[in-house]
């Protein structure tokens, strides 16, 4: 048992080192040639890559390990069932709670917060955000059922986007079209798109590859959407922070 937890771990450890290494030679190129920031500063900022470095490490591992074969099994475990529409809300419940967890969707909320002033709510920007990816997790389980072609889905909401960029501020547009791109995380990747990749493989007649993949895309619509939503709230209530 003891071994098998840590199989992979020199895999991982390669991947992340590799990853990282380019990033933390450019920053001593630029400390050495151009920023020059003191000891303490420089310290400061190494000791904060060794722990990001290690949480990496530990992460990564972690999803291959536990968070990627449980979701799949919980989604065939679910695609055996009977009534397997129970699959939808599921997937609605743990879209929200996969959001509402990601570390990047908590970065960008508090630099939001932050650089408005407090004029965009962090925590109405979470829920908003988490609500986004719910939905998006369950259309992703509705196309399993159905099989339904991405590109209906697609095409109507990105339209929709474009609509709504018409109706709320600047700042909400440009906030919207990174909130897609920072709500396909590691957290939705790793659980939920093993979990519906799980539940479409257990199902006769659907192809994974067809029907369970797909999901990232869906992702990355609907937040846009929803940040989109709440910036045209704010729009009707007259708080046109660039008008």
């Amino acid at each position: 048992m003891g071994i098998a937890v840590f199989q992979g771990l020199f895999d991982t450890f390669r991947d992340v080192t590799l990853a990282m290494f380019p990033l933390a030679a450019i920053f001593v190129f630029f400390q050495v040639f151009f920023i020059k920031w003191s000891a303490k500063k420089f310290i400061q900022i190494v000791k904060g890559l060794l722990l990001a470095y290690v949480g990496l490490i530990l992460f990564l591992h972690g999803v291959h390990i536990g968070f990627m074969p449980v979701g799949e099994l919980m989604g065939e475990g679910i695609g055996a069932l009977s009534y397997r529409w129970v699959m939808i809300p599921i997937g609605f419940i743990f879209g929200f709670l996969a959001c509402f967890a990601e570390p990047a969707v908590r970065v960008l909320i508090y630099e939001v917060e932050k650089n408005t002033g407090g004029y965009i709510n962090k925590n109405i920007m979470l829920y908003f955000l988490s609500f986004g990816v719910a939905v998006s997790v369950a259309l992703s389980v509705g196309r399993v059922f159905t099989g339904i072609q991405l590109m209906y889905i697609l095409a109507p909401g990105y339209l929709l986007a474009l609509f709504l960029t018409k109706k709320c501020s600047k700042t909400f547009v440009a906030i919207a079209f990174d909130s897609g791109g920072v709500a396909t995380g590691p957290m939705v990747v790793t659980f939920v798109l093993s979990m519906i990749v799980g539940f479409s493989s257990s199902i006769e007649g659907s192809n994974p590859l067809l029907d369970g993949f797909g999901m990232i895309s869906l992702v990355a619509l609907t937040p846009i959407l929803s940040i989109l939503i709440l910036g045209s709230i704010y729009a009707s209530k007259g708080n046109n922070d660039d008008e």
